[in-house]
C-alpha cells in the first residue's frame, strides 16, 4: 500500500481521537468549573453512580482507563469525601469503592448539567442521526473489543 493515499485527517483512529477529545473538553468545563473535579474523576464518579460499589479493577476495566489514572482519581474523590473504601467481601484483597452521601449528591447534580451539554453538542443531528452515530460507534467499539481479545 502506497503512504500517497494516506492522509492523517482521514485516519479512523486520528478522526475518533480528535473528536473524543473535542468533546470531553468541552465537557470537562461542566465538571471543573462548577464542581472542581477533573475527567479523570468525574468519570469514576460517574460509573460509581451509575452502577454502584466497584473495585479499582473493575474501574479500570469499564472506563479503559490506566490503572494509575484510577487509582488517582479514587484517591482524590476519597479525599474529598466523596467516595470511601468497604472491604470486599468476594475477595479480601481489593475493596469497593462507593460513592459518599455527598458524592451521591454532587454526582445527582452533575449529571443534569451534562446532559444537557450533550444535547446542545448533539443539537445538529436529528433524532435519527444520534442514534446512527451511537450504533455505529457501539459497531466500532464492540468489533476493536473482540480484536483486542484474541
Amino acid at each position: 500500500m502506497s503512504t500517497d493515499s494516506f492522509h492523517l485527517a482521514e485516519f479512523l483512529p486520528y478522526q475518533l481521537s480528535v473528536a473524543s477529545n473535542a468533546v470531553s473538553n468541552d465537557m470537562a468545563g461542566v465538571y471543573e468549573q462548577q464542581f472542581g473535579l477533573k475527567v479523570t474523576e468525574w468519570r469514576v464518579m460517574a460509573m460509581l453512580g451509575d452502577g454502584g460499589p466497584m473495585t479499582q479493577r473493575d474501574l479500570t476495566a469499564k472506563t479503559l482507563m490506566d490503572k494509575v489514572a484510577v487509582n488517582r482519581a479514587c484517591k482524590a474523590l476519597e479525599m474529598r469525601g466523596l467516595a470511601r473504601r468497604s472491604p470486599n467481601q468476594q475477595d479480601g484483597r481489593s475493596h469497593h469503592l462507593e460513592l459518599t452521601g455527598d458524592g451521591l449528591s454532587m454526582y445527582r447534580a452533575i449529571v443534569p448539567l451534562v446532559l444537557e451539554r450533550e444535547a446542545h453538542m448533539l443539537a445538529p443531528l436529528s433524532k435519527s442521526q444520534q442514534r446512527i452515530l451511537r450504533d455505529l460507534l457501539d459497531l466500532v467499539r464492540s468489533h476493536a473489543d473482540r480484536k483486542a481479545a484474541r
